[in-house]
């Protein structure tokens, strides 16, 4: 029988190898808005690659992509495939293939979900050691067809499925493309949620909600925010996007009723001022230090009692470990469920 041996570096930077191959399905997750993939690619990029070889994630959620999908002007478009019709696109797709045929992220298969235009899409690595069942792009039960804006990718392994979503920003007015288009998607999260209870979930992403007081930074200054004055007619509208009383409620009742439980805050049950955040405001203007923590990793309540951690990576008013983004990547472990197994 081969063995193999890697000797341990003289400074002392002896890094484990990597036992992904070894597991069945994904135990190690990583979910980002990004804020454009490819400013933090431009930009951000030698910086990120350092922090995934060290998580070393079974899975890399993202959102927030901000490509366009693949078709010419007028004519249907592809959202699973980059656009590249003009010189501009062309360029911009060669930027993105070429960091991602680099390691780490060569070592995974990437699924996109993209928007006609330079708008919302999420994309969804994979390492290639882990073959899902099962790719789809939509809350709807046949998944046929992909969300509007890419807001989904849904894979499914053996024994649970990993749901990545751009959740629609709730807005601050009364209209078509705000608050009905976010009460929308709430039911028909919470819809999705209850039809696919045969099977555990991991749900992550930019869910744009703060669920409790605790996940924000300044409760009051949230709930009081306008957009020029405005006030909504219903009161449980009013205040900054994503800590209204109307959101944060559906979002409790999806939770509810998907018997879910959002796994950074069944361990980390008090305030942390410091990292206890996703999402920071401006470092300049009146949302310096203003921050809430709209990214999550969800998971059913079968699941609670694999939950090795859940922590966010970014800290402090300057976003340090944010890459660029207004958002500080989140990460979620989980034990192996044979582990498990053998200690039951």
């Amino acid at each position: 029988m081969k063995r193999f041996f890697q000797p341990i570096e003289k400074d002392g930077s002896f890094k484990k190898p990597t036992l992904s191959e070894n597991k069945k399905e994904p135990t190690k997750l990583l979910t980002w808005n990004a804020n454009s993939f490819l400013l933090r690619i431009k930009n951000n990029w030698a910086e990120f690659t350092k922090f995934i070889e060290r998580f070393d994630p079974d899975v890399i959620a993202i959102q927030e992509v901000r490509m366009p999908a693949a078709g010419s002007k007028c004519a249907p478009k592809n959202p699973r495939e980059l656009k590249d019709d003009t010189s501009s696109s062309r360029e911009e797709k060669l930027v993105v293939t070429r960091a991602l045929s680099n390691p780490p992220f060569k070592n995974y298969n990437v699924w996109w979900s993209l928007s006609d235009s330079k708008y919302a899409g999420t994309a969804l690595f994979i390492k290639k050691c882990f073959q899902p069942r099962k790719v789809s792009f939509s809350l709807d039960a046949k998944g046929s067809k992909h969300e509007r804006d890419g807001r989904v990718i849904l894979a499914e392994f053996e024994t649970f499925r990993i749901l990545n979503t751009y959740v629609p920003n709730n807005g601050w007015k009364e209209e078509e493309s705000s608050f009905p288009r976010r009460r929308k998607w709430d039911k028909r999260m919470q819809e999705f949620v209850v039809a696919t209870s045969d099977k555990p979930l991991i749900w992550c992403g930019d869910l744009n909600v703060s669920h409790e007081d605790i996940d924000v930074s300044h409760p009051e200054f949230f709930s009081a925010a306008k957009l020029n004055g405005y006030i909504p007619p219903n009161k449980e509208d009013c205040g900054q996007p994503g800590f209204t009383l109307a959101e944060r409620r559906r979002f409790g009742g999806i939770l509810k009723e998907g018997k879910l439980v959002d796994a950074y805050r069944f361990l980390h049950k008090d305030s942390d001022m410091e990292c206890g955040f996703s999402w920071s405001g401006n470092p300049v203007g009146k949302y310096r230090g203003k921050r809430m923590r709209i990214d999550y990793f969800i998971v059913s309540e079968k699941l609670k009692d694999r939950i090795v951690s859940c922590e966010m990576h970014g800290h402090g008013i300057e976003l340090d470990g944010f890459y660029g983004s207004d958002h500080c990547p989140v990460s979620l472990e989980l034990s192996e469920k044979d582990a498990d197994a053998k200690q039951d």
